[in-house]
């Protein structure tokens, strides 16, 4: 499975994932090494540094950030950069690795509860894969979820959902949900009476100073005049 969450993450449009090594992920880092020329692996100093490098990623590339840490401390070491993007709105990815499936609730070496910990900095959207066919939605899910909310997500794959062999794709069967990588984003405009109603506005005033702010809507926000005022294109 670890082959096919990189190959979604190509779908997905994803050419970089900063990470940091650990055992916890060592599969995934076996796949991205093997995927190298669709999808670099930016080995990070520190979990911390690669949560930032992806926030860093999403503000000035364009799309959404993905980081790469195992469970326990280096789960926890992602926070501070998952919070800048939150703070900042800005959409990243966070897949984390976890004990094995069979171990969890245990308290097996390095078990964190996942959940519990990203449950703020990510409540838009964390989800812990517990069958390699979830994987494919859950990725999915995540990505538009991170993209559409400008926010950042979760993923938790155990360490036995990383090595399970990949099921056959597109197969219908009950309790299997399919999904697909399509996604775009939607163009939000005020109705005409308050279009109209701020074109008047700013028309009236001899010396007008916008503070639009930066997010992905006002990023690309073009003026153009209408015969009563100016208007946002």
């Amino acid at each position: 499975m670890a082959d096919r969450l990189v190959e979604r993450l190509a779908d997905w449009g994803v050419t970089r994932v900063f990470g940091y090594a650990g055992d916890g992920v060592d599969p995934l880092l076996a796949a991205l090494r093997r995927h190298e020329e669709q999808v670099e692996l930016v080995t990070a100093r520190h979990e911390e540094m690669a949560a930032f490098m992806a926030t860093g990623h999403a503000k000035y590339g364009g799309g959404a950030g993905v980081c790469l840490a195992t469970q326990g401390p280096g789960a926890i070491h992602l926070l501070e950069g998952l919070y800048d993007a939150k703070l900042d709105r800005k959409p990243v990815v966070a897949i984390v690795g976890q004990v094995v499936t069979s171990a969890l609730g245990a308290g097996y070496q390095q078990e964190v509860d996942l959940h519990t910990l990203f449950k703020d900095v990510c409540g838009q959207y964390v989800q812990t894969v517990v069958s390699p066919d979830q994987l494919p939605h859950a990725l999915d899910n995540a990505f538009r979820t991170a993209l559409a909310t400008s926010s950042p997500v979760c993923v938790i794959v155990p360490h036995d959902v990383q090595q399970a062999e990949a099921p056959d794709e597109g197969e219908q069967s009950h309790g299997v949900v399919q999904s697909s990588t399509a996604w775009a984003q939607p163009r939000v405009v005020p109705d005409d009476a308050r279009l109209r109603a701020a074109a008047d506005l700013l028309g009236a005033g001899e010396r007008v100073a916008v503070l639009a702010g930066q997010g992905p809507r006002a990023r690309n926000a073009r003026c153009g005049r209408w015969s009563s005022g100016w208007a946002a294109a």
